[in-house]
């Protein structure tokens, strides 16, 4: 099995920035693996927010995890600064693969990649739909 190489910043277009928290480092001085699927989510869905194409008690479509992972290269800890590097990876008629590169403080290497992929639903029913036209808009410059 061979090694991936470490993404960069230059291979994410949108950033948010997110610090770290006490609470977040564990046992063992660092940011526990559980921490990084939460910076992922939260990314994510501040990018959907910021764009207006996100109210998560109103939508009337809502993306719901279907899939997720992330690869480890490096530890954070508190007090770190995240610069979550958000892209996508696959756009379909109702799914997305969002991929995320978590960047420690300054580094150009990511720390972690991870993803998952959000099947888009009619929040009443819970059944798939199309992804709307504005959210495919902006998912198509990322």
């Amino acid at each position: 099995m061979t090694e991936r190489s470490r993404g960069r910043r230059g291979d994410y277009r949108r950033f948010v920035r997110l610090t770290t928290r006490w609470a977040d480092n564990d046992a063992y001085g660092h940011v526990n693996n559980v921490a990084y699927y939460a910076f992922i989510d939260t990314a994510v869905n501040q990018v959907l927010i910021e764009a207006g194409l996100l109210d998560v008690t109103g939508s009337e479509v809502i993306g719901v995890a279907a899939e997720s992972g992330c690869r480890f290269h490096a530890s954070a800890a508190y007090p770190d600064v995240i610069h979550a590097g958000v892209r996508v990876g696959r756009l379909g008629s109702s799914s997305i693969r969002y991929e995320v590169g978590l960047f420690r403080n300054d580094e150009d290497e990511a720390t972690a990649e991870g993803f998952f992929v959000h099947v888009m639903v009619r929040r009443e029913t819970m059944r798939p739909a199309v992804i709307p036209e504005a959210l495919r808009a902006l998912l198509e410059g990322l």
